[in-house]
């Protein structure tokens, strides 16, 4: 009996393991899965030089994923990224001097003046979604939303269908050179999702986070601000948009409307197909660098075997749809318990 016991109690706990990890593995074996096929599949893929492409490759997309990821914590949704990003990297064009060829009724300034101007636009964004969601009660779905347009229209407004060429020299350093070898993007990208892996880690404000998340009624009892951690998560996603709006302009050599749509769905997916709870609480940045190598070596992985690019966007949205799938029976799992 007391054998038939532990025996019970042991797969109770291995049951409790695999719930609890389920958004975890699942992530990892899929990067494994695909490293594999794709080194199988094409003897180009499995080289250094490809997977230096490939975090080039997934570099911004990463800087917005931090962001985006500290706002999944806390049972949130920012849609506004990729519209606040492009409007923000127009906006840095917009104080540079352009060529005259380049029909645009810019604010021409000074390199540092032009990039702190541009940092404070990012910032009014994020505390205009904060005021919505926290303040006002909208949710934040539809507050990002608006936003979303609103950010739109400042681009739009900026250069007016028109293309702009030219940014601060630093942008332009840290955007589209590289130093001994590696892209400029690739160290801001690790810097930042090291810094959002520490402040989570570590820190009593990312305790917060996942105390937010996890059970909100429970962190407002025990003393946490929730409005004003919310707050704060939207300005971090904000400026985390901005900067890499700022960088990915000099990255792609120009600065135009509807540049960066596809970046709420690559970040939005990070995040999701690395394991993070859509329900808040649970994941983090370690998750996301998972998903974005998944959605790194996809990419690139498709591109090496040649597939049908109408196919390629299926493929990715086939694996956005399993891993959203997994993270809805995880957290069905944990209720069940």
């Amino acid at each position: 009996m007391a054998d038939e016991g532990m025996a019970q109690t042991g797969g109770r706990g291995v049951k409790r393991f695999l719930t609890d990890q389920l958004r975890n593995i699942a992530p990892v074996f899929t990067l494994v899965a695909l490293v594999a096929f794709f080194s199988f599949a094409s003897p180009s893929f499995f080289t250094a030089v490809n997977f230096m492409n490939i975090l080039s490759q997934v570099s911004i997309t990463a800087i917005i994923a931090v962001g985006l990821t500290f706002v999944i914590l806390t049972a949130e949704i920012d849609l506004s990224v990729a519209a606040v990003a492009n409007a923000i990297g127009i906006t840095v064009a917009f104080f540079t001097m352009q060529p005259d060829y380049v029909n645009i009724a810019n604010l021409p300034l000074p390199g540092v003046i032009a990039i702190i101007l541009t940092l404070a636009s990012a910032f009014a964004f994020g505390l205009m979604t904060a005021f919505g969601v926290t303040w006002i009660g909208i949710p934040s779905f539809i507050m990002t939303l608006a936003i979303m347009q609103i950010a739109n229209g400042v681009s739009a407004l900026l250069v007016r269908g028109q293309i702009a060429y030219n940014y601060p020299d630093l942008i332009t350093m840290l955007g589209s050179g590289s130093i001994f070898g590696v892209r400029w993007t690739i160290i801001v990208a690790l810097l930042f999702l090291g810094t959002g892996w520490f402040v989570l880690r570590f820190t009593r404000y990312g305790r917060y986070v996942y105390m937010t998340g996890g059970n909100r009624e429970a962190a407002e009892y025990s003393g946490v601000n929730v409005k004003l951690i919310i707050g704060s998560v939207m300005v971090i996603s904000a400026v985390c948009s901005g900067i890499a709006g700022m960088l990915a302009v000099a990255y792609f050599g120009s600065a135009q409307q509807n540049q960066f749509d596809t970046y709420l769905l690559d970040a939005i997916a990070a995040v999701v197909v690395g394991g993070t709870s859509l329900f808040g609480g649970r994941g983090g940045i370690p998750n996301t660098i998972i998903g974005l190598l998944v959605l790194g070596v996809l990419n690139n992985g498709l591109d090496h075997v040649q597939i049908d690019s109408f196919l390629k966007i299926l493929i990715r949205g086939i694996i956005l749809l399993a891993a959203l799938i997994i993270n809805v029976y995880a957290q069905r799992l944990r209720e069940t318990e």
